[in-house]
């Protein structure tokens, strides 16, 4: 076997195993069980947290997601790797990123979260997992037409930090000024591991995932177009140690009902994670690379994550995300609504775009 793809193939299992050990020990610490990574639903309850959502259960700034974007930031400048470049179609990655989330929420999810819930049995998230590879597919199948957004360009230094900048002073305010926040006393958003145990697990996750560039919609874009399978390593590797972390701590619960914070709708599960895969590829990364890129200087990622940032805020105000219950009848408006744009926005990049001058 080629030596450059031993290296990949050894070194992404111990990724995704270091990622699932982290997250068993976020939720042995306290965050909501099959929870202890999400970058959709900490984004929620961020968005929550400083007043852009007022659903009480879903509100507190999380940690992890500052140590996330921290963790990239401070590896990147460290390894010279910290390149600021943007003005690539970024609207269309807003648009892009604020549908993702639509979906993520639908699901109650994103990527790394549905692979947790795998591993703790609970088998909507099997469902999720179908529609995930099948929006993945689709999107491929856009790759293959020659899909594309404009180029990025080298810009301002200025711009790579202001987003790492605007997180430090959100951990300011959660240690300095917490009266200034909002947090939930029940429901999800109470439930949380110490704050310094959560920012260092976001450092170390930030900083090994910036490194390895993990990303869970590369290893079926990647197996599907290049026969790599390295990423694929790592999800394997994820579900499995995740697996069995979940029997010695006795967490795993086999089954479609009773899963935490979860729904039983098993077409939404679908849909939703379709939503997710798609505008994943589409802006070519998942949520978790997202942050990786945005934490090390891609303003363009950058605004992909404000995107889902403000699409959590707009699910909980118009009630468009899921619960336990189900997905409401808004929510299932806006996810016709998000798909309709997100589709229009692949045509038009992929057949439409080439064809008209700018």
């Amino acid at each position: 076997m080629d030596k450059k793809l031993m290296g990949p193939l050894l070194f992404m299992p111990l990724v995704g195993a270091l990622v699932a050990v982290v997250a068993l020990v976020l939720m042995w610490l306290g965050n909501p069980p099959n929870m202890g990574i999400c970058v959709a639903c900490f984004l929620r309850d961020t968005a929550g947290a400083v007043g852009l959502h007022r659903a009480e259960l879903v509100q507190y700034v999380r940690p992890e997601i500052i140590g996330l974007l921290l963790g990239a930031f401070v590896v990147a400048i460290g390894q010279r790797k910290f390149s600021v470049r943007g003005g690539s179609a970024p609207m269309t990655r807003f648009v892009l990123g604020f549908a993702l989330m639509i979906g993520a929420l639908i699901f109650l999810g994103c990527p790394l979260r549905m692979l947790l819930r795998i591993a703790a049995g609970d088998l909507n998230a099997v469902v999720g997992l179908f529609g995930f590879v099948a929006g993945i597919l689709v999107g491929i199948f856009f790759l293959k037409k020659g899909y594309t957004l404009k180029r990025a360009y080298d810009i301002s230094k200025t711009d790579g930090v202001l987003l790492p900048i605007a997180v430090l002073v959100l951990l300011g305010i959660l240690v300095f000024l917490p009266f200034l926040l909002f947090f939930s006393v029940e429901g999800p958003g109470s439930m949380h591991a110490p704050l310094l145990a959560a920012l260092v697990a976001g450092l170390i996750v930030g900083g090994v995932g910036f490194v390895s560039k993990l990303c869970f919609v590369r290893g079926v874009r990647d197996a599907v177009l290049i026969r790599n399978f390295a990423m694929l390593g790592a999800v394997i590797a994820l579900v499995v140690v995740a697996f069995i972390g979940n029997l010695l701590l006795g967490t795993f619960n086999l089954g479609f009902e009773g899963q935490p914070i979860a729904h039983t709708d098993g077409l939404w599960n679908f849909l939703g994670m379709t939503l997710v895969g798609l505008c994943s590829v589409l802006l070519v990364g998942c949520p978790f690379r997202q942050l990786m890129l945005a934490g090390s200087g891609n303003s363009d990622s950058a605004i992909a994550v404000l995107g889902m940032f403000f699409g959590a805020a707009f699910a909980h105000n118009f009630g468009l995300a899921a619960s336990p219950a189900g997905v409401p009848l808004n929510g299932k408006i806006g996810f016709g609504l998000m798909l309709v744009i997100v589709l229009g926005i692949a045509v038009y990049n992929t057949f439409i775009k080439g064809e008209t001058a700018d």
